[in-house]
């Protein structure tokens, strides 16, 4: 409900948009927004015998964490009580729990790209708004002229959105004016636009026998990679293509036609590799070679051929990590060891995984099941272990972002604060629920297994299954996902 005074809306985590037995809050699009405490559905709701709160039998979970429809006081090992609101992070008090922080809210449509940087955060969404918030308090925004915002990059003072419309358009802040962002440029530039246009040479097949420039994208962006060191942008898109651009003149070096269905994420990783997944159901691995007047991308390796469609990438550079998601809720990772990739497979979502994020040792996967779910590397082996299921969202979370705890408070971290092996992580996932999330998770956590059984050495297994038989959602249902 609206509060009378500040336009802030409680948030009922039983009340569940996407589920016609309930009833959706009453949420007028008037531009009121703000930061909104997590709520205790048990003090809402006490009524235990309600699906949400129905124990798995331990045949289906084992000793690991119970089912993502429970609700996170319930379920979550770091249940915590609330705060005082809203938030602000150079408060030295504020990040002291793992958990939920709260929730951002403003009624500008589905959330599908986030971005992160020190005590900013960039939210994109089918509204064509970027919206910019600072500390978790509504900043600024600024708005593409069209196209929905399907991935956001930062690199230095420059912003790079990818759309729907096939552009990459490109925002910086105003020297003269504090918080304000203009925008700069469009990737492709109109020059190359006009030069490529008149030379056959520049056109390539694109979907449906019709015929592209090369150095734009035919159908919409799916993703953004930035290799900062060499200052190489990687674009995907639903056209099957996969793009170079040097930033420092917005010329595209390089047009792939990489896969056989549209490309849904692209990642830098390292070793000059770099990495794409498709609807197709491939993971490929594509070696770079500088040139003198631009790149060359040599196919070197498929990583993974599959009947279900590769929706997510995630790469751990340090430890030559790399991780896939697909529509079947399964992500696969793969270590590179003397130039050989071995791997294995996560089971931990029953619908499908539409993104994916590293945290130091920790990998986020975020589903169609509307759940969350925390993995830690074990350094000395290898294996990952579970280490929780984040539950809060009321719908698919389709995006994450991720930032050391110090950078958000927007200075330097105390080193009573953190040691090696136990960074502190603020977490952002957006939602097709029109919301953003806030979390604050350790590397340093027990394991499920751990908690129950302290004495046990590992708790869930790479191969285990976390969930069994199929999610409500699916990625027919979700719009705008290949």
């Amino acid at each position: 409900m609206r509060n009378e005074t500040g336009g802030t809306m409680v948030v009922d985590l039983q009340t569940d948009p996407y589920n016609n037995n309930h009833h959706r809050h009453d949420l007028s699009d008037d531009g009121h927004d703000g930061i909104f405490p997590p709520q205790d559905p048990i003090i809402i709701n006490t009524n235990l015998t309600h699906p949400r709160f129905s124990n798995v039998s331990a045949s289906t979970m084992g000793s690991g964490p119970a089912s993502g429809e429970g609700s996170p006081c319930v379920m979550s090992p770091w249940a915590r009580m609330s705060t005082p609101w809203p938030v602000d992070f150079n408060d030295d008090n504020v990040l002291e729990t793992n958990g939920l922080i709260g929730s951002i809210i403003r009624e500008e449509g589905h959330i599908y790209s986030l971005a992160a940087s020190g005590d900013l955060l960039y939210t994109g969404s089918d509204s064509k708004n970027i919206r910019v918030w600072k500390n978790l308090k509504d900043y600024t925004g600024f708005k593409a002229s069209s196209g929905l915002i399907k991935a956001i990059v930062i690199s230095g003072d420059r912003i790079f959105t990818g759309h729907q419309d096939g552009k990459i358009r490109v925002w910086k802040v105003s020297k003269k004016k504090a918080g304000k962002y203009k925008r700069v440029g469009t990737l492709p530039t109109l020059k190359s636009m006009v030069k490529s246009s008149v030379n056959p040479k520049h056109y390539m097949e694109a979907r449906r026998n019709k015929n592209s420039v090369k150095t734009k994208h035919k159908d919409a962006v799916s993703s953004l990679s930035m290799d900062v060191e060499l200052g190489l942008l990687y674009s995907s898109s639903w056209d099957r293509t996969i793009k170079v651009w040097r930033v420092s003149d917005s010329k595209c070096l390089e047009s792939i036609q990489a896969h056989d269905d549209a490309i849904n994420s692209v990642m830098y990783g390292f070793d000059d590799l770099v990495f794409t997944g498709s609807a197709d159901g491939t993971v490929k691995v594509w070696k770079r070679e500088m040139l003198v007047k631009g790149t060359r991308h040599v196919l070197v390796q498929v990583l993974l051929k599959q009947e279900h469609a590769v929706t997510a990438l995630a790469v751990i550079p340090k430890s030559s990590m790399v991780y896939s998601g697909s529509s079947d809720g399964v992500v696969n990772y793969w270590e590179r060891s003397q130039r050989v990739f071995i791997g294995g497979e996560l089971k931990g979502h029953k619908s499908a995984v539409l993104c994916l994020a590293v945290a130091g040792n920790m990998l986020l996967s975020g589903s169609a099941d509307k759940n969350i779910c925390v993995w830690r590397r074990e350094s000395s082996d290898g294996s990952h272990h579970c280490l929780t299921v984040l539950t809060g969202h009321m719908g698919p979370v389709k995006c994450l972002a991720v930032e050391e705890e110090g950078a958000c408070r927007g200075k330097g971290v105390k080193d009573s604060m953190v040691t090696e092996g136990d960074k502190k992580w603020i977490i952002y996932s957006g939602s097709l629920d029109k919301s953003v999330k806030v979390w604050r998770v350790s590397e340093k956590m027990a394991t499920w297994g751990e908690m129950e059984e302290p004495s046990a050495s590992s708790g869930w297994e790479s191969s285990s299954s976390m969930h069994e038989g199929s999610g409500a959602w699916s990625l027919g249902d979700l719009e705008n996902i290949k």
